[in-house]
């Protein structure tokens, strides 16, 4: 197999966006080429909300790394035995919750990294290898440097951290979860508030300051996807399968029956 690289790290690294999308519905592994023929770049395995298995997840996992996407998984906070079992066979990328301090972002990294920079048990015959024997010791490097660590920010205390969590070495992404800032910020739901802007201004500067990438979710209004894409946010979640669907059928719909109330 060539060498293992991630192709949403890769897009960032060269200044461009990388575009994924939730699996909500999907239970199998069609939904990879679909999403690969959407022009997405990476699949977001939601084991916090969604109703997927650790078997499902892999499977899809598995097949991503085939198609030229990136899998990557959230896990509800905390869940980092689960989180260790999905990068095991098959996530190229960990999300976890709720990381409001750099205290936090240090424990994700120890949980997380093979050594030196973590502690995460080594495991053999990868997936990310197509299953094949490797040396400890190389699989451990290409899987640290490929792999995207990404903590969300998701409450006010989070978005004050901002710049003491984007300084902890291994941690690659800093992830505003938008829908979970809104209401912790008691303006749910009002994703155009100055409020908003200035707490992605923050994390987008903590990001740009200290050498790593910052994204968005939970934000789907064009507009201020694209201002906030504009102003330095490149990890972008674009929304899910069931979302997508919807949004078609529902245009098909009022396509055909403008008066349409379903």
């Amino acid at each position: 197999m060539s060498e293992l690289q991630n192709p949403s790290r890769a897009r960032m690294a060269a200044g461009k966006l990388a575009m994924g999308a939730a699996v909500r519905i999907g239970r199998t592994v069609e939904i990879v080429p679909a999403f690969r023929t959407a022009g997405l770049d990476w699949v977001f395995l939601d084991l916090e909300h969604g109703p997927i298995s650790i078997d499902v997840a892999s499977q899809i996992a598995v097949t991503a790394l085939q198609a030229g996407l990136t899998p990557i998984a959230r896990v509800p906070k905390g869940e980092y035995g689960m989180a260790t079992r999905l990068l095991d066979n098959g996530a190229m990328g960990l999300v976890m919750p709720h990381v409001d301090t750099a205290e936090e972002a240090r424990e994700m990294v120890e949980k997380l990294r093979f050594p030196p920079g973590g502690k995460r048990s080594v495991f053999g015959g990868m997936p990310q290898f197509g299953f094949a024997p490797r040396p400890v010791k190389e699989t451990s490097e290409i899987l640290n440097r490929e792999t995207l660590v990404i903590a969300m920010v998701e409450t006010p205390e989070s978005v004050e951290n901002a710049f003491e969590i984007a300084a902890v070495p291994g941690i690659d992404v800093l992830f505003i979860g938008t829908n979970d800032l809104c209401a912790e910020m008691g303006i749910p739901g009002q994703f155009g508030r100055p409020e908003v802007a200035a707490a992605y201004d923050r994390v987008i500067e903590a990001c740009r300051q200290h050498g790593k990438y910052s994204g968005m979710g939970g934000l789907y209004d064009p507009a201020l996807m694209k201002k906030f894409t504009g102003a330095g946010i490149q990890f972008v979640l674009m929304g899910s399968d069931h979302s997508f669907m919807l949004q078609a059928a529902r245009q098909k719909v009022l396509e055909l029956q403008p008066e349409s109330k379903a």
